[in-house]
């Protein structure tokens, strides 16, 4: 098929996680060479200084950017804009992307109807509180249609234009912009393959706490609650 990938990395001091998720996408793609663009939110460039290219060049096309603000919204627009490849794929800095999702996604982006997609939750954690909550993640975007930013979601570049791109919002951007597309009733699928986050927030924060914050925010969003009140509750 002919889909050539853009990924695009928001960060914001990453430093200590960029190269090995670079590290996993050099391993993940093998028939196409991706074009990864890694925006960086802080204004001083502190992740795109730390990232190693020896590693990828061979594999991934690099590039960076500093963004003009902070903000995921801002950030993934700036690297949508310098994307040069037909399919757009935001992946969060802590997430890892395997082959197996790679070749379902490229499989399922030959049906030139799909419009958009994005991959189920996982979690890289042995606790099993951590597959209860990739359950009812993955239950709920099942009956919402509304995947979230972390299971790493992937447009079309030309339909992703039409949208008019993400939202500039602090919160909230991921589930709007599907909220769009489940509103002009697009084809957008939600994958089986499981795309694995980091547990470092539900670590940090307690998982009862982080799991509760996060079903309320989303919750209060859906109810009409503005993303700029909810943002001050997600530090």
């Amino acid at each position: 098929m002919n889909a050539h990938i853009s990924i695009i990395i928001p960060v914001y001091n990453e430093a200590a996680a960029i190269n090995q998720t670079l590290r996993h996408l050099a391993k993940a793609f093998t028939e196409i060479q991706p074009e990864v663009i890694v925006v960086d939110g802080n204004s001083k460039g502190n992740t795109v200084a730390s990232i190693d290219p020896h590693f990828y060049s061979e594999k991934i096309r690099l590039k960076t950017a500093i963004s003009r603000r902070s903000g995921r919204a801002v950030q993934m627009n700036t690297g949508a804009k310098l994307a040069k490849k037909n399919i757009l794929l935001f992946l969060h800095a802590d997430t890892i992307l395997s082959e197996q999702a790679v070749k379902s996604m490229l499989q399922q982006l030959a049906d030139p109807a799909l419009a958009c997609g994005a991959f189920s939750l996982g979690i890289r954690h042995s606790n099993k509180a951590y597959r209860l909550i990739e359950f009812m993640a993955n239950h709920r975007s099942k009956i919402t249609h509304l995947p979230y930013g972390d299971q790493t979601q992937f447009f079309r570049k030309d339909y992703f234009q039409r949208l008019g791109g993400f939202a500039d919002i602090p919160l909230m951007e991921d589930v709007e912009i599907m909220q769009r597309v489940k509103k002009r009733r697009d084809s957008c699928r939600i994958l089986p393959e499981k795309v694995f986050t980091s547990a470092r927030r539900w670590e940090k924060e307690g998982i009862l706490y982080c799991t509760l914050r996060n079903w309320t925010l989303i919750s209060l969003y859906v109810l009409g609650v503005s993303p700029y009140r909810l943002a001050k509750y997600y530090a």
